[in-house]
């Protein structure tokens, strides 16, 4: 049992750790309120638009497995404070670089930074709280994502339009520096390290580099960490790539509304991200179910975008994305399957496999589908900014659809594959 106390105490710590992944999202998807802003700035297409915002990930999804090997080996503490802090530098250079080349190095260092956070907050979460509490906080720690997607919606739009964009981003960048502050101050790695007894396992102490290794070839091994990032790799990689970069084009050149209209149906879709994740994980943890779950989510995810190739009316638009990304929701059990099939010891390093995957998606999407729209550009500009058609988007989105097919796939192979109903299989060597 924790005490009341403790229970406080881990509350703030986490709090603290989901501000700073919440700063890590905001700045992965504004890229779509500012996309006709950065085309015109730095005079882009649509396939360099896509790139700049791919930068991010590029360097993110790289070092996820990297990032896990660090967590597991120096704790959340250290590699979170740094982590944010590099990002928030970042986040400034970017506000003030004048060229696409430069704009590109500094994006770049802001996924360099926040590739670690996620990996750091689910570390922090497998020592600080029990087994049956893990997949519930996890959906929260991806809720507080969510908020920062919010964020990087209307609120964003509104300060745009009000102070202009490298203003907005140095006060996010202020904001991130002050966290990480925090951050190194306060948070730590383990209740012991504050006097408090271990929950569930043991607390976690420093995996030797042997472990790590031993540990990363068993995770690279199974074909269910394959199955698991494929599965992330389609559905955070239409995900990120929609909220982050093309929905709020989309229904701006569509349906000719504002920036700042379009931006308020793109933060239903985050309002989604909010929702879906916590609501799965008490699911899960209260029905002892993962894998069944994850199904269910994946084809519900594939659904949504396949309406969206149909160019439904703006409410229906809205209602898809907020769909969509509640479905997000329980295909992120996928993290809460691994973080149970291995050894709690190293469990940043099958996080930071299965994320890399994932996050790859990211990378390579945008692009995609920059270079599908810029194939149906017919040369119209609004004030220096490509207008592409609504050809283009359909295409686009049922590259989208395609995707989901794919991850519904791979989540119906992985549950066929696991037995029992939360898949418990400690299969690495690093806890003898």
């Amino acid at each position: 049992m924790t005490s009341r106390r403790m229970r406080r105490h881990r509350l703030l710590l986490w709090a603290l750790l989901a501000a700073a992944f919440l700063l890590v999202n905001f700045h992965r998807t504004a890229t779509a309120v500012l996309a006709d802003t950065l085309a015109r700035s730095f005079d882009t297409t649509a396939a360099e638009l896509g790139v700049l915002h791919a930068s991010f990930f590029y360097i993110y999804a790289a070092l996820q497995l990297p990032a896990g090997l660090v967590v597991d080996r120096y704790g959340p503490r250290w590699v979170g404070a740094v982590g944010l802090a590099l990002m928030s530098g970042g986040v400034v250079w970017f506000a003030l670089t004048e060229t696409y080349t430069m704009a590109l190095v500094a994006r770049a260092v802001v996924g360099l930074g926040g590739s670690v956070m996620y990996v750091a907050t689910l570390r922090f979460l497998a020592s600080w709280y029990l087994p049956e509490e893990y997949a519930t906080m996890t959906g929260w720690t991806i809720a507080a994502a969510g908020i920062g997607g919010i964020l990087a919606t209307t609120p964003l739009a509104l300060a745009i339009e009000a102070t202009g964009w490298r203003v907005s981003l140095l006060t996010a960048g202020a904001v991130g520096g002050v966290t990480a502050v925090a951050v190194l101050l306060l948070v730590r790695d383990t209740p012991s390290d504050v006097g408090y007894e271990s929950v569930g396992a043991p607390d976690q102490a420093t995996a030797s580099l042997g472990e790590v290794v031993a540990n990363t070839k068993q995770v690279l091994r199974e074909p269910e960490t394959w199955l698991m990032g494929l599965m992330l790799f389609f559905v955070l990689g239409v995900n990120v790539t929609v909220l982050g970069l093309w929905g709020v084009p989309f229904i701006v050149d569509t349906y000719g509304v504002s920036v700042a209209s379009a931006s308020t149906y793109v933060l239903l879709g985050n309002l989604g991200f909010v929702l879906g994740p916590p609501a799965f994980g008490a699911l899960s943890d209260r029905l002892e179910m993962r894998t069944g779950l994850i199904v269910v989510s994946a084809v519900a995810f594939t659904l949504a975008y396949a309406v969206l190739i149909l160019v439904p009316p703006l409410p229906v638009v809205g209602a898809s994305l907020l769909f969509a990304l509640f479905a997000n929701g329980g295909v992120a059990l996928t993290f809460t399957v691994g973080k149970e099939r291995h050894a709690p010891k190293v469990g940043g390093t099958i996080t930071g496999v299965i994320n890399s995957l994932g996050y790859f998606g990211a990378a390579v999407f945008p692009a995609l589908m920059g270079v599908v729209l810029d194939a149906y550009w017919t040369g119209e500009t609004i004030a220096g900014a490509r207008v592409y058609t609504v050809a283009g988007y359909r295409v686009a989105f049922g590259i989208a659809t395609a995707a989901g097919v794919l991850a519904a796939g791979c989540a119906l192979w992985l549950h066929r594959r696991t037995t029992g109903p939360t898949t418990r299989q400690a299969t690495t060597v690093a806890d003898d």
